[in-house]
């Protein structure tokens, strides 16, 4: 989550920065792959998923959400579309990345979000399995 702040804030430039800062973490292996593929995953996601929160974040603008927010949102859409893990494990992270790195408010609103967000997915996938 903080590379992608890093990379919202500073833009594309400083990816090879971003990616180092991974790669030198205490992580094991399989956590830093799979940072590098989430991280690699929202940014190619992103104006999909940016057009996903519009829907879903009734009357704020993405682009004046706090930084933080913003990319706790853009990271759980991205996985959410996945589909490798449980939409409310999802959710449940991204709660956790919000209480510890944003402010007391951030957790409710970006629950409901999120939550609106997965009503809409399991409303496709329903659709999908009834075709």
């Amino acid at each position: 989550m903080q590379a992608l702040c890093c990379l919202d804030m500073q833009g594309q430039h400083v990816a090879d920065l971003v990616n180092d800062f991974i790669d030198e973490s205490d992580e094991e292996p399989a956590t830093m792959a799979m940072a590098h593929r989430l991280l690699t995953e929202t940014l190619l996601q992103r104006d999909d998923c940016d057009r996903i929160l519009s829907r879903h974040a009734k009357n704020w603008d993405l682009a004046r959400l706090a930084l933080v927010d913003r990319n706790i949102l853009r990271l759980a859409v991205c996985e959410m579309r996945g589909g490798e893990t449980p939409l409310k494990v999802v959710i449940a992270e991204a709660l956790k990345l919000a209480k510890e790195f944003s402010t007391a408010e951030s957790p409710r609103f970006i629950n409901g979000v999120l939550d609106a967000v997965m009503k809409e997915m399991q409303g496709d996938m329903g659709e999908e399995t009834k075709e």
